[in-house]
This record gives structure tokens, C-alpha cells and sequence, in this order.
């Protein structure tokens, strides 16, 4: 079978023959892996996709939310991305320094926020670069462009809907945590938070739903037979979940190539649910 939604995927080659065209824009939505102690921006100036902007997560957010980069107002987001010359019009590629790592997250955020034609560059930076092809350092000084913003709430889901999600059922929840981790056998990197996950939720590690020898997403049948063999039933609802809600929004767009198109995510993911004492944890 081939992907329900290809449009959300972009090779590197389609990326390369695209870089001129004049409505792509490119962004760089990198960031580092919760063990690393790397500056992405740094890395970003350093070595990029030619005429790609840099899409920090944990500054496009809300500021004011003690949790990590919580989504901002549609009127923030729209006002940032703006300034880095995005906008209407635009059909917008992300890529991340990993592969694909936190290039979802700003996928997933795009759409939130009433923009669909959004991509991820499948292999990202890594595949970009075993080919050998062109980069650039410094940073671009786009001109800013009008943004419109609209909220979907569908795709998002808060610490009050999971508290209900807990008695009705209705929405399945899949955790892209490691697997020790989601059973609680192995700690969180975040100090205060305990160990588990949230009752009656499924685990699929991200990492799973790319093929280990390219580091591109899994053929259609393979992300298929992944994410049913760990449990989910594609014709039902589905939540998203992780540490933070980085990688979570990585399964949310596996389940949207499938055809789950409102695969939505848990914002707040395992750091509110995890460091709270009001909420169930099943090991």
C-alpha cells in the first residue's frame, strides 16, 4: 500500500529540485535530544538547508506555562512565524537535525494553527547531507509576511480531557516513549517526575516508526503493521503522547500519512501528567 496523506512527506530530491521555487519555504525545526547538551541554534548558523529559518521550538510558545514549549496563542504564532517570512501561501518544509526528531513537532503546530500545506523532509538534515548536498551558515533575513492563524482544537488535547479520557475510553492513547520508560523501569531525564504511564495507554517508541538502516519513515504496510501491533485500531481515535510533546506529534504524523488525519496530541504530555500527584500512573 502506499501513504493515504503522501503530501505530508517530502523526499530530498522532491526538496532539491523545490529549493527555487518561489512558494516553498524551508525550516530548520531542530533541537536537541533530552540527553543531548547541544546549542541547535548554534548548529543551525553553522550548517543549514539553503534558505532555511530557524523554528525554535521552545521560543515559539507560551512564555507564561512552566511546562516545556507549550503551544503559544494562534496570535503569537502568527505574529513569529511571520517575522521569519512565513506565510500565506506558502507550502512549507520542515526538517530536523536528527532525522525526523522534533521536525513533527513543528508540523503538527503549523496545522494547529490553520496552516495544512506543511511537510516534513523525510531523512532530514542526516540524508541531506549523505548526499552531498549544498548547505549554507550565517542566517537568512527573510521579510515578514502575513501569517493568518485559526486554532483547530481538534488536534490538541489538555490535562482536563485525559483526566476524562480516563472513564470514557473513547480516544485510544499512544505513548512514543521508550519502552522502559513508558513501564516505568528505567527514569525519567526530567528530575520530579515519576515513572509509568498513564493508565490503559499503548507504548510505540518513535524511534520504531523509522527504518533503522535510512532513517526515513517506514514504508506504508511496515508504519502499518507497527502501529498495530502495538494495539491501536486505526478506524478509532487516537492521542499521542510522550515527554514533552516533541515526539508525540512524530507518531501523530505517522498516523496521518495512514490516513488518520485527526491523530491529535497531548501538549502537555508525560512532564504535566508525570510530575502532577492528581493523576493515575500504571507501571
Amino acid at each position: 500500500m502506499t501513504y493515504a496523506n503522501p503530501d505530508a512527506l517530502v523526499s530530498t530530491e522532491w526538496l532539491a529540485a523545490h529549493l527555487e521555487a518561489p512558494d516553498v519555504r524551508v525550516v530548520d525545526a531542530s533541537r536537541p535530544l533530552s540527553t543531548e547538551d547541544r546549542d541547535a541554534r548554534a548548529a543551525y548558523e553553522a550548517r543549514h538547508i539553503p534558505g532555511a529559518v530557524f523554528f525554535d521550538i521552545d521560543e515559539i510558545a507560551d512564555s507564561e506555562n512552566s511546562l516545556p514549549h507549550m503551544l503559544p496563542s494562534p496570535e503569537k504564532f502568527a505574529s513569529l512565524v511571520g517575522r521569519l517570512g512565513l506565510g500565506d501561501g506558502h507550502r512549507i518544509i520542515a526538517y530536523d537535525s536528527a532525522g525526523l526528531y522534533s521536525a513533527g513537532r513543528a508540523w503538527w503546530m503549523f496545522r494547529v494553527f490553520g496552516h495544512d500545506d506543511i511537510a516534513v523532509l523525510d531523512g532530514g538534515l542526516p540524508k541531506w547531507l549523505r548526499e552531498g548536498r549544498p548547505t549554507e551558515s550565517g542566517k537568512p533575513m527573510p521579510g515578514e509576511r502575513k501569517f493568518t492563524s485559526s486554532m483547530n482544537t481538534l488536534l490538541v488535547r489538555d490535562l482536563d480531557h485525559m483526566k476524562e479520557n480516563l472513564e470514557s475510553r473513547r480516544e485510544q492513547v499512544l505513548d512514543s516513549r521508550p519502552a522502559g520508560r513508558f513501564a516505568g523501569t528505567e527514569p525519567e531525564p526530567r528530575p520530579g517526575l515519576r515513572s509509568g504511564h498513564i493508565p490503559g495507554s499503548l507504548n510505540l517508541p518513535y524511534t520504531d516508526i523509522l527504518d533503522p538502516d535510512t532513517g526515513t519513515l517506514r514504508s506504508a504496510d511496515a508504519l502499518r503493521a507497527r502501529v498495530t501491533a502495538a494495539g491501536i485500531d486505526l478506524d478509532k481515535p487516537v492521542i499521542t503522547t510522550c515527554g514533552t510533546g516533541v515526539t508525540a506529534a512524530a507518531l501523530a504524523l505517522a498516523l496521518h500519512l495512514l490516513g488518520h488525519g485527526d491523530a491529535a496530541v497531548y501538549d502537555g504530555s508525560w512532564t504535566e501528567w508525570g510530575g502532577r500527584d492528581d493523576t493515575p500512573v500504571e507501571t
